[in-house]
């Protein structure tokens, strides 16, 4: 059978092509409007409401102890707790490079303008969890954060169906000095955070991806707090020649596709032959799979080969689709990366994996989707903080500039702002 829908890029439309490139981020306004509405819910009713929501939808409402999150961390396996703390050591490397510093320059004589930042002092991170926990995204959240000096780091994630935690996620938390860990999820996680109640603190940010009500609830308390970006599901474009190893295609592919039924995962080439060799072999690797029905479906509804008729259209489609991951496995991967500037992260070369990136090579794996990519950029130590700008003037600074200052307000009708620099010249401060 054919997982992935073929599409001959030659053949479509200006229309069709648009259409096979539009996608978003943002839920669907159904889910907007259903997750506005729980954010209020804990808006007005605190720690009641999410209580209540909690029993209707899952995930918990509780903190975790720190005794919790010692006995997880004690009780690893070594070769777990070797993993978690190379990931974490890895992002550390990588993530202090990103410190900003401050920049000061004069644009005219005695005037000297600054931009300064400085990290917040309380954020929240949130965690996907439930049916899967995935410590290594606490890593990729809360390790930036540390190193960009955040005073207070918080963790909302949810619990499983069952009411367990994932004892992985509490060793990560412990490892990463998590301030506090509510588990706690969904909508109604995003909404405490942003609002806070009688026991949860409100934050000034809230960092990290989430499914669609997730994000949904991150655009409804936008205003209320700053957020990240949003991040729809996560999906994956292959770009592929007649070199690649259809091996390596299809694993990539799969790689991303298994995040859950609702993630892209597109090949796009301009071989012919290729995404037959490539069915092929997803055919021979999904059985081996745990998650194959989710694979199933994510391929069934969203998976795509784009066959383009040479190279330099291949790329180009690419670069429109601005997608969260990009692997590029063509004769000169090196010469093919440099026309991928839209994207999350890009993989260049056969030895470069996704999971690599997801996992161990220390680049932040909370990224743009949904087209995004060629507007945000992944998480980052700046997300962490924020700049102001500072500004000196000289009495003969100002002389310099005061022409520029009448002229611009008169053209505005803003004379209150005329008079605050002649005012001050008039008067001859000392």
């Amino acid at each position: 059978m054919s997982y992935l829908r073929l599409i001959d890029l030659a053949s479509l439309d200006a229309g069709k092509k648009r259409s096979l490139l539009r996608r978003s981020a943002v839920p669907d306004r159904e889910v907007r409007e259903a997750a506005a509405a729980i954010c209020d819910e804990v808006r007005m009713g605190g720690d009641k409401a999410l209580a209540e929501l909690a029993s209707r939808f899952g995930g918990g409402f509780r903190r975790a102890t720190d005794a919790e999150l010692q006995t997880a961390f004690e009780g690893l396996d070594p070769s777990l707790a070797d993993a978690l703390a190379a990931a974490a050591e890895a992002i550390g490397t990588f993530h202090r490079l990103q410190i900003p510093t401050d920049v000061t320059v004069e644009t005219l004589p005695g005037v000297e303008v600054r931009r300064c930042w400085s990290p917040l002092r309380r954020v929240g991170a949130y965690v996907p969890g439930g049916r899967a926990a995935y410590p290594s995204t606490l890593l990729m959240t809360v390790v930036p954060a540390r190193i960009a000096g955040v005073t207070e780091v918080v963790v909302a994630s949810p619990a499983a169906p069952n009411g367990s935690v994932d004892q992985t996620l509490l060793a990560a938390a412990r490892l990463a000095r998590v301030d506090e860990l509510w588990i706690m999820g969904g909508a109604q996680a995003v909404a405490a955070l942003a609002y806070g109640t009688k026991t949860i603190e409100r934050v000034e940010k809230i960092v990290g991806p989430g499914n669609a009500w997730v994000t949904a609830a991150k655009l409804a308390v936008l205003g209320e707090v700053a957020i990240d970006l949003p991040a729809g599901p996560s999906e994956v474009l292959v770009v592929a020649d007649r070199h690649a190893d259809a091996v390596l295609v299809a694993v990539d592919l799969l790689c991303q596709a298994e995040h859950g039924p609702d993630s892209p995962a597109v090949l796009v080439t301009d071989d012919p032959e290729l995404p037959a060799k490539v069915d092929r072999e997803i055919e021979f690797l999904l059985p081996k799979l745990p998650r194959q029905a989710v694979l199933r479906q994510a391929l069934e509804e969203h998976g795509l080969a784009v066959v383009a008729p040479d190279r330099t259209t291949a790329l180009a489609f690419a670069q429109e689709y601005a997608a969260e991951h990009v692997t590029i496995l063509t004769e000169n991967p090196e010469d093919d990366a440099k026309a991928i500037t839209s994207a999350g992260s890009v993989y260049i070369g056969r030895w470069a994996p996704e999971s690599a990136g997801d996992y161990a090579t220390g680049a932040n794996h909370v990224l743009p989707t949904g087209g995004l990519a060629g507007a945000y950029g992944p998480l980052s130590v700046e997300d962490f903080g924020s700049y102001r700008q500072e500004q000196r003037i000289a009495k003969q600074g100002l002389i310099n500039i005061a022409p520029t200052i009448a002229r611009l307000a008169d053209a505005e009708g803003l004379s209150a702002h005329r008079l605050a620099a002649e005012i001050r010249l008039e008067r001859n401060l000392i």
